[in-house]
């Protein structure tokens, strides 16, 4: 689990002013067609779902994010999808470029400002952990291999892995920090 931000005090009133993913979708500019393309396809495989009812609680997933971005328009519909099935799950987006106090409390390992970052809040809107910006094996074969190659080359590789992965590992990702925040709840 990624380690908390400074945020001590609730989340609630950003997470009312955010976006659903179905009104951030409808606003997207950049990439447009596919955000609506891999909403439609998105799925949850049955055993994540009845994970995520098991644990219990109710949590709120607050994503930072920016329509522009491939790991986002990658992570963020299973994501969506997740909450749209799970009745203890929610998710709001809010933008990056106008939330910095927020993303700049949630940098990437090397201090970047890497989206999305998916913040896993509470029943009382106070954040338990977060995620981000890519599926750890993703993150390691970009830092690795994928490094050294040309941008445009990597970039095609990022979206061969994810449509092979289909999100399978960003839901992993996310679902157990959820399961270590009840966890932690539960010992508390």
């Amino acid at each position: 689990m990624k380690q908390l931000s400074e945020q001590a005090s609730s989340l609630e009133p950003r997470f009312a002013a955010a976006q659903s993913f179905a009104e951030y979708v409808r606003d997207a500019r950049s990439n447009a067609d596919l955000w609506v393309s891999l909403a439609r396809r998105a799925q949850v495989p049955a055993a994540v779902l009845d994970e995520v009812r098991a644990i219990g609680g109710q949590w709120h997933l607050l994503a930072l994010s920016e329509d522009w971005c491939g790991d986002a328009v990658n992570s963020l519909p299973v994501i969506a999808k997740l909450a749209e099935l799970a009745d203890n799950v929610d998710l709001r987006i809010l933008p990056r470029d106008t939330n910095l106090d927020l993303m700049d409390s949630h940098l990437s390992p090397r201090g970047g400002r890497a989206i999305p970052v998916v913040m896993v809040l509470d029943a009382d809107f106070v954040e338990r952990g977060w995620w981000g910006s890519r599926p750890a094996e993703l993150q390691r074969w970009v830092d690795d291999v994928g490094h050294a190659m040309p941008k445009d080359d990597r970039y095609r590789e990022v979206r061969k892995w994810y449509a092979r992965n289909r999100g399978d590992d960003v839901l992993s990702e996310v679902v157990a920090i959820i399961r270590s925040a009840a966890r932690e709840a539960r010992a508390a």
